[in-house]
């Protein structure tokens, strides 16, 4: 295996070499750590320095962040798992599987949306307060104003 001229046998990275490898920006790596995805420690000279995990966790995140997974749900999610270890193949598994489950949400939320805006583009009322099929009677305007079904129903 050849060894990599610029980080032989490196257990200490600076954020430089976080940024290059991860394909980041620094400040990128300092806003995750302001939100608990990554974490980091000072060196004898006050320098911030990263373990090699680091790099695991930060492609980690950008997976989550490219199919949409929100900051807040990656940084609960992560939360379980110890920063500082390699995460194991269980709980990568376990971790997809949640990301699974919400993606699944989403698209089901992005079908529904779909549907009803081809039912509404079909329908041709176009009206905003009594559509016959999203809003009959106009019984959404009782329950406020705004977009009021971006969300599914929950307490029908």
């Amino acid at each position: 295996m050849k060894k990599d001229r610029n980080y032989p046998n490196k257990r200490e990275l600076t954020p430089g070499d976080v940024a290059k490898r991860c394909g980041v920006a620094v400040s990128a790596l300092h806003f995750y750590e302001s939100k608990g995805l990554i974490s980091s420690f000072r060196n004898a000279g006050n320098q911030r320095r990263y373990t090699r995990d680091v790099l695991r966790r930060v492609a980690i995140v950008k997976i989550a962040q490219r199919i949409g997974i929100p900051l807040a749900t990656i940084g609960e999610h992560l939360m379980q798992f110890s920063p500082g270890t390699r995460m194991t193949p269980k709980e990568w598994r376990l971790l997809t599987e949640r990301w699974r489950e919400e993606l699944d949400r989403r698209i089901a939320t992005l079908t529904r949306l779909k549907d009803d805006l081809d039912g509404c583009i079909g329908c041709g009322c176009l009206s905003m307060a009594d559509c016959p099929l999203r809003n009959p009677d106009d019984r959404l305007g009782e329950r406020g104003t705004g977009a009021i079904l971006l969300e599914p129903e929950r307490d029908r």
